[in-house]
């Protein structure tokens, strides 16, 4: 049974830098062939994803995002983390991680286990 929990602040001052990581439990980040990602929620918005880290560690990301989006991660404690630089109020959102097991824009289904959200605002 995986499990996936986010963690970080709850918030961000505008220009700063937002880190979140995801722990996962039940599995590990490294089994193929999955994907772990991160995806947002604007209030009033539909989801949006961010990118992933890849169980063999290669990355890719929101096309609209790239230039400010990091993903890492840290296999000894089954973790990956998130860091969107430069941050708006454009960017408080709900956010979460998730496992991806598939691909079409914007789409639920691409993800068959999540975290339960965590709530971040960007303010001064």
């Amino acid at each position: 049974q995986v499990q996936l929990q986010e963690s970080g602040p709850g918030l961000v001052k505008p220009s700063q830098t937002l880190s979140l990581t995801c722990t996962v439990s039940g599995g590990s980040i490294t089994d193929a062939y999955f994907y772990w990602s991160w995806i947002r929620q604007p209030p009033g918005k539909g989801l949006e994803w961010i990118g992933y880290i890849a169980y063999e560690g290669s990355t890719h990301f929101n096309s609209d995002l790239r230039s400010r989006t990091s993903i890492s991660r840290d296999t000894s404690k089954n973790q990956f983390t998130l860091q969107l630089s430069s941050v708006t109020p454009e960017d408080t959102a709900v956010y979460f991680c998730a496992r991806q097991i598939k691909w079409g824009v914007d789409r639920t289904s691409n993800y068959d286990r999540w975290g339960q959200g965590t709530q971040v605002t960007v303010s001064s």
